[in-house]
């Protein structure tokens, strides 16, 4: 494709985002390229980077186009990401807008005078931040989790709403039930892929640069699994040992399963439950080319009875809360604006529900771990203290002492009583965790 024609098939791409904004951008853009099957691998990467990059700075680019009273279309999103990138004109805007064949149509009178307006308000400012700009397009973060990150990073913030910009790495785990780390960094460097140890998860290989690792052959032989090192450390911290009754509550695909069921080396009984049932049915061909043969799988649907029936069994639950996941936007930008204060409240009511059901499944002595993507306080230290509240027969184990009890003897990613991980500090994606201990 030549760069007219990658353009014009990200303008589309970034139209299909715009018409179902309730429908995640994942979704719509394997759909979008499944239906353009011709667009080759490398073109494929350049369309989706120009989408993304549109829509990473999305607040922002909304805020300029707003002050030049210019309608946020695709079209002009994309003209605009174009003239604030390093060195570019307005010349070479037009000139990216050709016209022909499989070329975005050359820019309209109307289009061009709103663009000249844009250049000069921009002035000398380099990049897209203009020191008008309110707090929370300055920091590229939507209204309504301003309160709650302000709390959560103090002086901090900046450098947080910085390193959720950028791009992440990309994170592995090691399936321990048929390698060791070791032996399966040196697999993918034989393929030419070079990976090194996280810093946190012994679980964990990062690839400095986003590889194709789902074409080598450790992924398809079940040696390794994307999973950033945030993540892998929910799992590790539910502590799942070999014989031991095992629930993932919230399983989705399947990602902590696989790592739970590592931990447990296979042996001992691992329930993966979700309400999802292509999720949950997409999680079969992953468990069975990780090797796990002691998980099974419940569709969750109102008016089961299954968890009634289950109480006070499990060793171990998991629950990985449905969030806002403001702390995976790294990978997820659309979330900053598909999700709205709304969503904050109607997920809190799921998230209390859902934890007070998990909590009846835990036996006296076992543990329910409590997880999510959000760095927001009202999704997890306050979501918490009011479980606790609640439920007398729950107490908080310290982050240090499950730590600990996992076999680690470095120091734990935070301190205080919860993990709580992020991409500045951290290099990982936005989670947070709590293990609570039922007495026995």
């Amino acid at each position: 494709m030549t760069p007219a024609a990658r353009l014009a098939a990200a303008i589309e791409l970034l139209a299909a985002l715009e018409a179902a904004p309730r429908r995640p951008a994942d979704a719509i853009a394997n759909d979008f390229f499944r239906a353009r099957r011709y667009i080759g691998g490398s073109d494929r990467r350049a369309v989706a980077d120009r989408a993304w990059g549109v829509v990473r700075q999305r607040l922002r680019l909304d805020w300029w186009l707003a002050r030049i009273r210019a309608r946020p279309t695709a079209r002009m999103l994309a003209a605009a990401e174009l003239l604030f990138a390093p060195g570019a004109t307005l010349a070479t805007v037009q000139a990216a807008f050709p016209g022909g064949q499989y070329a975005p149509t050359p820019l309209s009178t109307a289009e061009i005078a709103l663009l000249q307006t844009l250049a000069t308000s921009r002035g000398d400012l380099p990049g897209l931040v203009h020191p008008d700009m309110p707090e929370g397009v300055l920091y590229n973060l939507p209204d309504w989790v301003l309160p709650g990150f302000q709390a959560r990073f103090g002086p901090s913030l900046a450098a947080e709403a910085a390193a959720m910009e950028a791009t992440a790495p990309l994170d592995l785990r090691v399936n321990l039930l048929k390698t060791t780390r070791t032996a399966a960094a040196a697999a993918l460097a034989e393929e030419g892929i070079e990976a090194e140890p996280t810093r946190y998860s012994p679980w964990g290989l990062r690839v400095p640069s986003r590889r194709p690792v789902t074409m080598t052959r450790a992924f398809q032989d079940g040696l390794i699994e994307v999973q950033d090192e945030g993540s892998q450390l929910i799992a590790l911290l539910t502590d799942a040992r070999p014989g031991m009754r095992v629930l993932d509550y919230c399983a989705g695909a399947g990602g902590k399963t696989l790592a739970l069921a590592a931990s447990m080396g296979n042996r001992g009984r691992l329930m993966a439950c979700d309400v999802n049932a292509p999720r949950l049915e997409g999680a079969v061909r992953r468990l069975r080319r990780a090797g796990v043969d002691n998980a099974e799988r419940h569709l969750l649907v109102p008016g089961d009875r299954w968890a009634k029936r289950r109480a006070g069994q499990f060793d171990r639950v998991l629950v990985d809360a449905p969030c806002t996941g403001t702390g995976t936007w790294r990978r997820n930008p659309d979330a900053r604006i598909r999700m709205d204060y709304k969503d904050l409240e109607e997920l809190g009511a799921k998230q209390h529900e859902i934890l007070a059901m998990g909590a009846e499944l835990v036996r006296p002595g076992g543990r329910l771990v409590y997880a999510t993507c959000s760095l927001l306080p009202t999704e997890d230290e306050d979501r918490v203290a009011a479980f606790l509240l609640a439920h007398s027969e729950f107490t908080l184990l310290p982050l240090a002492e499950a730590w600990v009890g996992c076999g680690q003897s470095e120091p734990p990613p935070s301190a205080g009583g919860f993990l709580v991980t992020t991409p500045a500090q951290h290099g990982t994606d936005g989670f947070f965790a709590a293990i609570l201990q039922r007495r026995s």
